[in-house]
């Protein structure tokens, strides 16, 4: 019995190369350059600071940031899978007119987070306006200091790859290189 005990593990390991790998470690890498790994996850919490409702204003408009916590989510571009915040935006004027909300997209729709940087003082999160054309695609930098746990900041870099008309007088959805500084509700 401890014979077939010992044959059954043995095939199971050869089968299950399985490597989790934890966030921490995955963000001392440059995208590309990821350690053989086939699940990143979050050992520490690290993310879980970042899960609830934030609310700040920046030049009289609101910004109302959501994010919920997602495990060993598989995504298109790689076979690694990851945990990641799901981050969701509303935008509303001073006047109250809403400039951008996708609080009712899928998970698979909403803004994806990435990975943190080097120091893991911030975590970056892909995000898309929508507008079409102009660059209006980038990353939200976003982060929390440890003696103010209930205070974030975010900053939105767009990504300045791709330009298909004159974009002269556009402006990102996101303020860009604009701290907003947000409050958890």
């Amino acid at each position: 019995m401890k014979n077939i005990f010992l044959i059954i593990l043995s095939v199971f390991s050869i089968f299950s190369n399985a490597q989790t790998v934890s966030l921490e470690t995955m963000s001392q890498y440059s995208p590309g350059n990821y350690p053989n790994a086939d699940y990143v996850k979050d050992t520490n919490g690290l993310l879980n600071k970042y899960v609830g409702t934030w609310k700040g204003t920046l030049d009289g408009n609101t910004y109302e940031f959501n994010f919920i916590k997602k495990e060993n989510m598989a995504n298109e571009f790689s076979s690694i899978k990851w945990d990641r915040l799901i981050g969701r935006v509303n935008i509303t004027s001073s006047n109250g007119t809403v400039i951008f909300d996708n609080f009712n997209k899928s998970d698979d729709d909403a803004n994806w987070g990435h990975n943190f940087q080097r120091n893991l003082k911030l975590y970056l999160i892909t995000f898309s306006g929508g507008k079409s054309g102009c660059v209006d695609y980038g990353f939200i930098y976003a982060g929390i200091k440890p003696e103010t746990p209930n205070q974030m900041t975010v900053n939105f870099h767009p990504d300045n790859d791709i330009v298909t008309q004159d974009c002269t007088n556009f402006k990102t959805t996101m303020p860009t290189n604009q701290v907003i500084h947000l409050t958890k509700q």
